[in-house]
């Protein structure tokens, strides 16, 4: 019989209820990802003190027990009386959903914190919660338990008449998140992006948990500026300037700051009152045309574009440009709960002017540097126009011969790609066994002669020139580029499958820079995935076990004991395995381990960074990065 649904079955959930309830609604996830949102939502509300232009410091500091501490000093949060509510203000703050001093227009001009919800949301998820505001040379604090007042707002003690702020610590609600521990490289991203974001603000990130304890500082002068040097210092700068813009128009606050490099990238980043926009927007849409219609009328007025000659497209001018675009807007509408993408008409004409304006001036006060841009974007031009015939090329093959496939790939015989995976193995003899093995209705196979082409380092017709991307990318079905339709997409899967050395691990990494920079779909709704193939196998008394890590090694020698009788096999690549072995330890889906690839849209700009680090061409910041994670690296071939 089914449940009663009547008037009294409508659930009211009193005040912080509905969060501790469902807390994706508010916080995204309750992985990983919603840990570390929590301490972004407090360290907002600090940005916007500082936006508004009362805090220069912020400290954040992971405690030795992963609560979290953040202070500023900014104005302090008020602790009088809020007559509407019966309580004091920090008491509302902290416990109403949609309270706080960003509506009205009255408390900020500009916000990034998420529709005021961030204290409360925070306080709701936490096992326990203290602040402290300090006002006029006094302490002021409250407790909170799940969310709930813990006993009135008191003072505690004085300070020293000069000091202000506010002083917020929580621990995360073990029993709703599924880790509670802090990933300190995590916070580090986040917190330099805010800090290049906010000129002239000071953070500093400590980690209390380490002996000694470790700690970060971030400040830069030259805000935005700096954060496209930032990004460029694994690439070779085109000119020494970075260009930059700022004005404001309609209310708008625009910022632009923007540098080409050797690279064939683009890697523009937009904001809006520090909030990064993934899918872009009205903002991204004006500096895209500001961008275009100045570089062609410089080019047409000094004659490095001959008037027969087509215009250059956006594409051609922003190919290795670094840029960043940040707006402070008061009132942003985005696009969906995610805010991955502003709507204000507005946004859009305040950009194209502000850019349009200024960028005129800079190319007519420096000739060299246009004429390098100018010069780069006709090079990208012509490169377009040579891959357009490459890939019209293999478009008409095509269609002549009834969507032929690579000859190496060996189907599945399922045509549902909701049922389809396909695996990318290195070499023929690895791609041997993984043919024998494979489970043939559902399992594809495509195996690739060495090492495929490091596409950090190439135009677009050289890849499509080259034959493995080839092959990779008419298996799949869905193009590339501006090409690119993930609704043709053959396999629900796809599985990298390499050997597990240094080798392996190149291949893996080749493979994924040409996804991410060429199909990013793929990894953000994610289809891509790495093998694990075992690293040992144990045999004794006839018996084989299969270890995947150093630590499963050792338990399961501590289980069978440490004797010898105990034959260990450290595989080295996949061809050692015979099919029979493949299919039980990496591509059998009851018993494998997959990795899914997957992209925290927050922190782009530091993946950015880590592709261009890691297969760009500069020596000095590769050689930096293995020395600062070189402690991290497990079962490295010597």
């Amino acid at each position: 019989m089914s449940a009663e649904y009547g008037a009294d079955q409508i659930q009211i959930l009193e005040g912080l209820e509905a969060v501790r309830k469902r807390p994706g609604m508010y916080i995204g996830s309750t992985s990983a990802r919603g840990l570390h949102h929590l301490v972004y939502e407090i360290v907002d509300n600090a940005v916007d003190e500082a936006l508004a232009g009362v805090c220069k410091n912020i400290y954040v500091t992971v405690n030795e027990n992963n609560s979290i501490t953040v202070e500023d000093d900014g104005r302090g949060i008020p602790v009088g009386m809020n007559h509407k509510a019966g309580k004091s203000a920090l008491e509302v703050v902290f416990t109403v959903l949609h309270a706080g001093g960003k509506f009205g227009g009255g408390g900020y001009k500009v916000s990034g914190g998420l529709h005021g919800v961030g204290a409360s949301v925070v306080n709701a998820l936490s096992n326990w919660l203290t602040v402290e505001v300090y006002h006029d040379g006094k302490i002021y604090s409250q407790s909170y338990k799940r969310g709930k007042a813990d006993g009135e707002v008191k003072v505690t003690g004085e300070c020293d008449i000069a000091k202000h702020g506010t002083k917020v610590t929580f621990k995360p609600d073990d029993t709703i998140f599924e880790e509670t521990v802090y990933d300190f490289g995590t916070l580090k991203q986040r917190l330099r992006e805010t800090a290049f974001l906010t000129k002239n603000l000071r953070i500093v990130l400590l980690d209390k948990r380490e002996n000694p304890e470790r700690q970060e500082e971030y400040h830069y002068a030259g805000g935005i500026k700096e954060f496209v040097t930032y990004l460029n210092k694994s690439k070779e700068a085109l000119y020494d300037q970075v260009i930059y813009c700022e004005g404001t128009r309609d209310g708008v606050y625009v910022e632009v700051a923007m540098q080409h490099n050797d690279s064939f990238n683009d890697t523009t980043f937009s904001f809006v009152n520090n909030i990064i926009t993934p899918e872009g927007g009205t903002h991204l849409a004006g500096f895209r045309n500001a961008m275009t219609k100045t570089f062609n009328a410089y080019a047409k007025a000094n004659k490095i574009l001959k008037d027969n000659e087509p215009p250059l497209t956006g594409d051609d001018i922003r190919e290795g440009l670094t840029a960043i675009i940040s707006i402070k807007i008061e009132e942003p509408q985005f696009e969906g709960q995610t805010k991955q993408k502003l709507g204000n008409s507005e946004a859009r004409g305040a950009v194209d002017s502000v850019v349009s304006e200024q960028l005129t001036y800079f190319l007519e006060q420096n000739p060299a540097i246009a004429k390098t841009i100018c010069e780069k974007s006709l090079l990208a031009q012509r490169a377009r126009e040579a891959a357009r015939k490459a890939r019209d090329l293999t478009r008409r093959k095509t269609a002549l011969e009834g969507m032929s496939l690579p000859g190496k790939l060996a189907d599945c015989s399922d045509k549902d790609p909701k049922n389809c995976e396909i695996f990318i193995v290195e070499g023929d003899s690895a791609g041997g066994s993984a043919k024998t093995a494979r489970s043939r209705a559902t399992q594809a196979i495509l195996p690739l002669r060495g090492k495929i082409l490091n596409v950090e380092k190439a135009r677009l017709d050289k890849i499509y020139g080259n034959a493995e991307i080839k092959a990779m990318i008419t298996a799949f079905g869905t193009g590339i580029h501006e090409d690119f339709d993930i609704s043709k997409l053959r396999y629900n899967k796809i599985i990298i499958m390499t050997d597990a050395d240094v080798d392996g691990a190149h291949i893996s990494t080749l493979m994924l820079t040409f996804l991410y920079r060429f199909m990013p779909e793929l990894i953000k709704q994610g289809h891509v995935y790495l093998a694990q193939p075992p690293l040992y196998k144990i045999e004794k008394n006839k018996n084989v076990w299969y270890a995947y890590s150093d630590e499963e090694l050792n338990k399961i020698l501590t289980e069978i004991g440490r004797d010898g009788n105990n034959k260990i096999q450290r595989y080295k690549g996949l061809g050692e395995m015979d099919a029979e072995q493949l299919w039980e330890t990496t591509m059998d889906p009851e018993k494998r381990i997959l990795k899914k690839v997957i992209v925290d849209e927050e922190s782009s700009s530091e993946i950015d960074v880590t592709f261009t680090t890691l297969m760009g061409d500069k020596v000095e910041p590769r050689r930096e990065f293995i020395e600062a994670n070189a402690k991290y690296v497990q079962n490295l071939d010597v």
